[in-house]
């Protein structure tokens, strides 16, 4: 009996261990969540003329700058549908991204990969270096460079 109940604890605690493995490992899909997490302030732009929205990002959010993440979601292609290395990647699919439905601005990133990413009209995973953006209204708040597509 002792034997069976030492077997059985030796079981748990190595099922809480990777468990806790686990856990640690970053969720592609998790991470426009962490990305959403942003408000917006109206500051006058000199060029522009009038005031624009600027994103203020939360700090979970400034601490994923310059930083490599893991994000599943749709390429949105910006040059036709074949293979690319420069496109547009969102949350959600091309006929409900931010363009085309009613999703954020929080909810694509432009990305520019080292290889040829192949279109596809199903969710990818991509990894690659994030980058936030506030000064420059004439690109997206969140931008991605040295992507690459993780295999699943």
């Amino acid at each position: 009996m002792k034997q069976i109940l030492s077997t059985f604890i030796l079981l748990m605690i190595f099922s809480a261990a990777v468990f806790a493995q686990d856990k640690k490992k970053e969720d592609p899909k998790r991470t426009w969540k962490t990305l959403s997490n942003i408000t917006f302030k109206k500051e006058f732009d000199e060029f522009m003329g009038f005031k624009v929205d600027v994103p203020v990002f939360a700090p979970e959010v400034q601490a994923l700058d310059g930083k490599e993440i893991t994000i599943k979601g749709y390429i949105i292609p910006t040059e036709g549908y074949k293979s690319h290395r420069a496109f547009v990647f969102s949350a959600y699919p091309y006929n409900m991204c931010y363009f085309c439905g009613g999703a954020g601005p929080e909810t694509v990133m432009e990305v520019d990969a080292d290889e040829d990413i192949k279109y596809t009209a199903e969710p990818v995973v991509i990894k690659g270096i994030l980058q936030l953006n506030s000064g420059d209204i004439n690109q997206l708040i969140y931008s991605m460079t040295k992507a690459t597509l993780v295999k699943e």
